[in-house]
């Protein structure tokens, strides 16, 4: 029985990361247009008002530069998770984002965490770790392509730029690792072949017909002489309306 496609292109695939992604420029614009300074809305460790941030705090940047960094990686592993894993995408992102921001305020400093980088350090260990864990040989191949594009993003979960908020990158790989392991339902599993099934049995197989106990190839299992065919070809002589038939 074919099995059916669980990777299928439908509108909210491209649809709700494209807004999410709307949203933030959206803000950021009217922080430019009106004035606004959204910077004490994010998160602000270990102290009560700083909790806000939790929520608030993946739709605020600081400048341009901040803004399409986060962004363009944003679509891209947004957009992964909804097609890839379509059943957990919405878990993993509004979940992701409680698990994250809660670790960012545990162990932040104490200043302003700002930005949706959290989010994408999500996104980046959830398609990593769970592509593997699944043996899946497409969501591998997703992993893969993952390390491939962001690889370079394990820098920054170390301190190695003050102004860059690596206990927010930290809190969002740990996140995606942890819903990596605990996620085990719901996700695409690796095809399974007639030979794998359950019911297969060798000697109902046409197919295994063909060969004897030590594997030799058998052209006539059942010892029938192949009927001698004789093959013709016709040639038209288009000068004079002629036929001449050949035989081989």
């Amino acid at each position: 029985m074919k099995q059916k496609d669980p990777f299928i292109f439908t509108p909210g695939v491209l649809g709700f990361p494209l807004a999410f992604v709307l949203i933030i420029w959206i803000v950021f614009w009217a922080e430019i247009r009106f004035g606004f300074d959204l910077t004490s809305y994010g998160i602000y460790p270990r102290t009560v008002e700083g909790l806000r941030g939790i929520l608030i705090s993946p739709f605020v940047h600081s400048d341009i530069k901040h803004l399409f960094h986060n962004t363009i990686p944003l679509f891209v592993l947004s957009l992964s998770l909804f097609y890839f894993y379509r059943k957990l995408s919405w878990k993993v992102l509004l979940f992701g984002l409680l698990l994250s921001g809660g670790l960012t305020w545990l162990i932040g400093r104490p200043a302003f965490h700002i930005g949706a980088s959290g989010i994408i350090y999500l996104l980046a260990g959830f398609l990593f770790f769970k592509g593997i864990f699944s043996k899946h040989y497409r969501l591998v191949a997703l992993s893969l392509i993952v390390v491939f594009l962001y690889g370079g993003l394990l820098w920054y979960i170390t301190p190695i730029d003050p102004k860059i908020s690596w206990e927010g990158h930290l809190s969002g790989l740990v996140a995606g690792f942890l819903f990596a392991v605990v996620y085990k339902k719901d996700i695409a599993r690796p095809p399974k072949y007639e030979w794998e099934q359950e019911t297969y049995r060798e000697e109902d197989d046409p197919f295994m017909r063909h060969f004897d106990k030590d594997g030799n190839f058998i052209e006539n299992p059942d010892g029938e002489e192949e009927p001698e065919y004789i093959y013709h070809y016709r040639k038209t002589r288009e000068d004079d309306g002629q036929d001449s038939t050949t035989s081989l």
